[in-house]
C-alpha cells in the first residue's frame, strides 16, 4: 500500500486514543471487538463509535462482520498513521514527500524535520511477499494473518534498528540512523544512487576489492549481511564509495548457517561483476579463512552488542524462520 499522510494532521487526541486501543486489541484478537475499543480507549461507546467511523473512511481501520460480533482491524495505513505521529511528538520528523522505492518488503519515502533536513523513512511490510516462503507444517501466523504481518514488520524494523546503530557506531558504512517506531525506522538522506543501476566505473577492480574487504569486516565483527547484493549497496556520488543498507537479514558468524550465508553474499557480488562489467576475479574471500584470520585477542563481536542492545534472540529466529532464503 501506498502512504499517505494526507489526512495526519487532522486526526485528533481522540480519534489516535481509538486508533491506538485497536492496535492494542490487536495483540490478542484478530477482529477487535467495539466494546473492548471503547474500554480500552477510555471514551465513551457512542463516541467511539463515530470516531471509529472517521478511522474506517480513511482506510485506518477496516470492519470485520464476524460471526459472533462485528469489530474492527488495523490497517497497514493505521499503523503508518500511528508511528508518524510518533515520530512527530519525539520532532523526529516533520513531513513527508515522495516514495523514492519500493523493496520486496518495504517502502522508501522521502521525509524532513522542521528545519527542512531531508532524511529517509523507511517502512517495513511483511506480508506483501515474504511469507509465501512458510513452510505448510508451522504455522507461524495462527488465525490472526494481519496483525501477525505488522507484528513481523515491527520485529523486522527493531532488528534492522538494532544492527544499524551498532555498526554506524563502529563506523560501518551505513545510513546513520536517526529514529525508530514500531515498523518504521528513520535514518539519514544519502546522496547516492543504487549500485544496480550502475553501469561503468573508472575501476570495476577496485570496487569489487572494496565490497570483498566489506564482507571480510563484517565477518570479522561478528557478521554476515545475508543479503549483499547490487540491491542494497548505494553508491555515493561525490566519493563513489559505497553505502550498504538492509539488515533485517543479517545474522551472527555463530549462526548455524553462517558459511551458506557468507558464500551468498560473495557469490552475489561476484556473479554481478561478471554480468554487468564483465569482470572477474580469481581472488574472493572464503568463510573459514576468515574466521581463522580473526584473532579472538583482537575481535570485537558486534553480533554479541546487538543481542545484548535487546532484540530478543527468540524474535531474531522468528524473523529467518517466516523470512525467504533467495538472493536478489
Amino acid at each position: 500500500m501506498k502512504l499517505d499522510a494526507t489526512d495526519l494532521r487532522y486526526v485528533t487526541s481522540d480519534e489516535f486514543r481509538v486508533l491506538t486501543a485497536v492496535e492494542m486489541g490487536s495483540k490478542n484478537h484478530e477482529v477487535v471487538p467495539t466494546s473492548l475499543i471503547a474500554q480500552i480507549s477510555g471514551l465513551r461507546n457512542g463516541g467511539v463509535n463515530k470516531m471509529i467511523g472517521e478511522l474506517a473512511k480513511r482506510n485506518l481501520v477496516s470492519k470485520v462482520q464476524n460471526a459472533k460480533y462485528d469489530g474492527y482491524r488495523l490497517t497497514y495505513g493505521g499503523l503508518d498513521y500511528l508511528a508518524m505521529r510518533a515520530l512527530s511528538k519525539r520532532d523526529s520528523m516533520y513531513s513527508v514527500g515522495n516514495q523514492i522505492g519500493v523493496g520486496k518488503e518495504s517502502d522508501i519515502y522521502m521525509v524532513a524535520d522542521a528545519e527542512g533536513s531531508e532524511m529517509v523513512l523507511k517502512l517495513h511490510r511483511l506480508g506483501r511477499i515474504s511469507f509465501r516462503a512458510i513452510k505448510n507444517k508451522r504455522d507461524y501466523l495462527g488465525k490472526r494473518k494481519s496483525a501477525s504481518w505488522m507484528y513481523m514488520s515491527r520485529l523486522a524494523a527493531q532488528k534492522e534498528w538494532a544492527f544499524m546503530r551498532v555498526l554506524h557506531e563502529h563506523e560501518f558504512p551505513v545510513p546513520k540512523p536517526i529514529d525508530q517506531s514500531r515498523h518504521c525506522i528513520l535514518m539519514e538522506f544519502i546522496d547516492s544512487y543504487p549500485l544496480r543501476q550502475v553501469s561503468d566505473v573508472p575501476s570495476p577492480g577496485r570496487l569489487y576489492s572494496t565490497l570483498m574487504d566489506l564482507i571480510v569486516r563484517f565477518a570479522r565483527a561478528g557478521l554476515i549481511h545475508g543479503d549483499f547484493n547490487e540491491f542494497n549497496i548505494l553508491i555515493r556520488r561525490d566519493t563513489g564509495e559505497p553505502v550498504v543498507i538492509d539488515f533485517p537479514q543479517m545474522v551472527s558468524t555463530s549462526h548455524e548457517n553462517a558459511e551458506w550465508y557468507f558464500n551468498r553474499d560473495v557469490e552475489c557480488i561476484r556473479r554481478f561483476f561478471r554480468r554487468r562489467f564483465r569482470y572477474e576475479s580469481a581472488l574472493y574471500p572464503r568463510f573459514r579463512k576468515t574466521l581463522t584470520e580473526t584473532l579472538d585477542g583482537d575481535a570485537f563481536r558486534l553480533d554479541v552488542m546487538v543481542a545484548a542492545s535487546g532484540f530478543k534472540q527468540k524474535d531474531m529466529k522468528t524473523l529467518e524462520e517466516v523470512r525467504p532464503k533467495c538472493c536478489t
